[in-house]
């Protein structure tokens, strides 16, 4: 069957051969120097779209990427990271031990200064105790009637009282500074922590009701209440009892002249 043409057909097709050239067998090729290796195994060389795709060059995405590579690359061999502190740099300071601060208060001559001192005092005192916690409050109380021996008050001067637990003792100190007949309040108990939030809420609201019994009647109100994590820590801090003996003291004997020097 005879195939068919448009006119205009084989002007088009000759011009193409033309272009072209006549076409070569594929094992008639001839290879220049060095192309046998980019020669494909049927002996062709490889085709100049190929070639054309090695060569064009990478996505923007890419050359980013191969850049911040480069870079980190130079910046590891060169200098350390800007973020890299030196071994001994990076060591966290020794923090101190918890304790209070050492020295005596110092006050430049020519002023006029009240000082209370827990020696002088020899006047009634009432001393509160929590019951809770017995083990602990009952070495509180023997260490604060100890120091009120030591400073001279005597037995039949003191009064104590027992309450439930420390959240009691706000109360109970509030009543014996009521009756005016104490020169100062020494509330001893204890707290330990356990496993609910009950500590918290006993422990402040003990220190905060003591201040209010002080602040409402007038009346040197000491704390004298342990805040433990544990029983054992008890046995360094049952000297707490002494201490808030004399901080009561003091205070007792500085109102003493605050008020004597009022009326004078």
């Amino acid at each position: 069957m005879n195939e068919e043409r448009w006119p205009g057909e084989e002007r088009l097709v000759g011009t193409r051969e033309e272009e072209l050239g006549p076409e070569v067998p594929a094992d008639e090729v001839e290879l220049g120097p060095g192309e046998e290796e980019l020669a494909e195994p049927d002996g062709r060389p490889q085709s100049e779209p190929v070639l054309q795709a090695e060569a064009e060059p990478a996505p923007p995405e890419e050359q980013l990427e191969e850049e911040g590579d480069d870079a980190e690359a130079e910046r590891d061999d060169d200098t350390p990271p800007p973020d890299e502190a030196p071994a001994e740099e990076g060591e966290l300071p020794r923090l101190r031990t918890p304790g209070h601060a050492a020295g005596e208060l110092s006050i430049p001559d020519g002023y006029g200064v009240l000082t209370g001192s827990s020696d002088r005092a020899r006047r009634a005192v009432g001393v509160v105790v929590s019951r809770f916690n017995g083990q602990v409050t009952n070495r509180l109380l023997a260490s604060a009637l100890e120091e009120l021996e030591l400073a001279g008050v005597a037995r039949q001067s003191v009064t104590v009282a027992q309450v439930p637990g420390a959240f009691e003792l706000p109360l109970g100190a509030m009543a014996l500074a009521k009756t005016r007949r104490f020169a100062c309040i020494v509330a001893l108990g204890c707290v330990i922590r356990g496993e609910t939030p009950h500590f918290d809420f006993v422990a402040g609201e003990a220190a905060s009701g003591l201040q209010l019994a002080a602040l409402e009647t007038g009346i040197p109100v000491t704390f004298g209440v342990l805040t433990l994590e544990s029983a054992d820590q008890a046995d360094d801090r049952v000297g707490k009892g002494a201490e808030a003996v004399r901080t009561a003291l003091e205070m007792a004997d500085l109102f003493s002249q605050l008020r004597a020097s009022a009326t004078a």
